[in-house]
């Protein structure tokens, strides 16, 4: 039985942006409730929790951000980070961002 020919399907150019839509950075979505701190982290725990002393002295245990888990952000002990609490529970955070 004679093998069927294969045919490459053709390439399309790529579509153009919609109007009005730019290909810059977009802002970070953020949470409108939560309180946004920045601190320094003093510990690294298992699953991703990390020890982090704000810039007013209080400690606080946060994870990490889905996107930071997402892009392998790696986060070690004397990062500079932002940390968001929560209104309801401010010992506990998600970490949003390390600073370079």
């Amino acid at each position: 039985m004679p093998k069927k020919p294969q045919y490459r399907k053709p390439i399309r150019p790529a579509k153009p942006a919609a109007p009005g839509t730019t290909t810059e950075e977009r802002p970070r979505r953020e949470n409108p409730d939560a309180i946004a701190v920045d601190g320094r982290v003093v510990d690294a725990l298992p699953n991703a929790m990390f020890t982090v002393e704000l810039d007013n002295g209080q400690k606080v245990l946060g994870h990490l951000g889905g996107k930071m888990r997402k892009n392998y952000i790696r986060v070690l002990t004397g990062d500079r980070v932002t940390v968001e609490l929560s209104p309801y529970d401010l010992t506990r955070g998600r970490i949003t961002y390390r600073h370079r």
